[in-house]
């Protein structure tokens, strides 16, 4: 049968190949341990399960979702209430929030929504390689904006051609960064705004990680910034905050007419989230926010752990300061893949080598602390193990 020719340009997804690794060497019997997925291992609020258990015995919401792709008002207005107390940014329910199907279906429809056929949008190099996929499922062109560690890895947005921010339309970025761990600052997001302005960039500034910051880092959002809501949209999750990865439950806020172009992607391609699902939402945004610095100390403790492991071993670097993961350098002489094939071969340790999120992502794997403490300890010794 054949298929698509977009799917050609389309990379194997980084985390399916993965997967497909970690399962045939469990199944051949080896006791593999993964840091390379951020999935966390914590459970889910009790009052969230609980409240979705509640919603979900309720028949009117056994029926299509409340408002269908928008999401329910009063999910929205928890949104809102959520950045107005968090991050001092004021939003208009009805107009500026729509409720997402986790924020990676976010950053698809804002390309259908926005960029056409043959334009270009931009992406960071090393970053996330969903984007780089809906890109070119869109029939967009992706380009790379080198992001390096001298530079606290943000972009130079200086340093992109003028005749290539005149052709973009779009760009991607994250911060806290996947996968580096970097943090932006208010001065690069408004020289952020500054460049999207002057060249009628539309800007998805992707933010699921906007909560898990280290060593005095405050959670910044894109739309704090004056002008920012006048050029993009942020998305955001309740996956990582809240251990919900698997609810799937999100949301896109900011400029006004990107977010209707969204909404009319979405009705046309999903019917939204369950109610139940975002009642659920609901509570964790008005009565979970304690989990956040519950997680982060868990995170901060196993951050801790895997840096004095890797000192021991002779890997000793400044992490940024966001993000559950850690980019760590290779050792003297040993490729991403090679340090990362050497990892799973001599400790059935997994993690994600640097050039699965682009060329500059070379001489750099990514370690995930979303495993439980048990887990990691046992990683760090085989790691000490094979590196000594």
């Amino acid at each position: 049968m054949r298929t698509a020719d977009r799917l050609k340009k389309i990379p194997p997804y980084l985390f399916m190949e993965l997967r497909n690794k970690i399962a045939q060497a469990r199944a051949a019997g080896v006791d593999v341990i993964s840091l390379a997925i951020g999935d966390p291992v914590e459970p889910t609020p009790q009052p969230v399960i609980e409240e979705l258990a509640r919603a979900a015995h309720e028949p009117a919401n056994h029926r299509y979702p409340t408002d269908e792709e928008k999401g329910m008002l009063a999910f929205r207005q928890a949104v809102a209430k959520w950045y107005a107390e968090r991050y001092q940014v004021a939003l208009d329910p009805g107009t500026e929030v729509i409720a997402l199907i986790g924020s990676k279906e976010g950053c698809h429809h804002f390309v259908l929504a926005r960029v056409n056929p043959g334009e270009m949008v931009l992406m960071t190099d090393p970053g996330y390689p969903a984007y780089r996929a809906s890109i070119l499922m869109a029939g967009g062109e992706p380009v790379n904006v080198p992001i390096r560690a001298e530079d606290n890895y943000l972009p130079r947005l200086t340093d992109i051609p003028t005749a290539v921010a005149k052709r973009a339309t779009a760009m991607f970025l994250n911060y806290p960064n996947n996968p580096t761990g970097a943090t932006a600052t208010s001065a690069f997001l408004r020289e952020l705004v500054e460049f999207a302005r002057t060249f009628d960039i539309a800007v998805c500034y992707d933010n699921p990680y906007i909560e898990v910051v280290f060593e005095g880092e405050k959670p910044l959002s894109f739309l704090s910034v004056p002008g920012a809501r006048d050029v993009g949209v942020e998305l955001n999750s309740l996956s990582k905050p809240f251990n919900m990865t698997g609810w799937r439950l999100g949301m896109a806020v900011g400029n006004k007419e990107l977010i209707a172009a969204i909404s009319q992607v979405k009705e046309n391609t999903d019917s939204g989230v369950f109610n139940a699902i975002q009642f659920a939402g609901i509570t964790a945004l008005s009565r979970c926010s304690e989990n956040i610095g519950r997680m982060l100390e868990i995170y901060a403790r196993r951050r801790t752990r895997l840096l004095g492991a890797l000192a021991d071993v002779g890997i000793r670097f400044a992490p940024p300061h966001g993000t559950f993961y850690l980019w760590v350098p290779t050792p003297k002489g040993l490729s991403s893949i090679e340090f990362a094939t050497l990892l799973f071969e001599q400790a059935h340790v997994v993690v994600a080598a640097g050039t699965a999120y682009g060329q500059y992502g070379e001489g750099y794997v990514r370690f995930s602390l979303t495993v439980s403490d048990d887990r990691l300890d046992e990683a760090l010794q085989r790691v000490r193990k094979a590196l000594r």
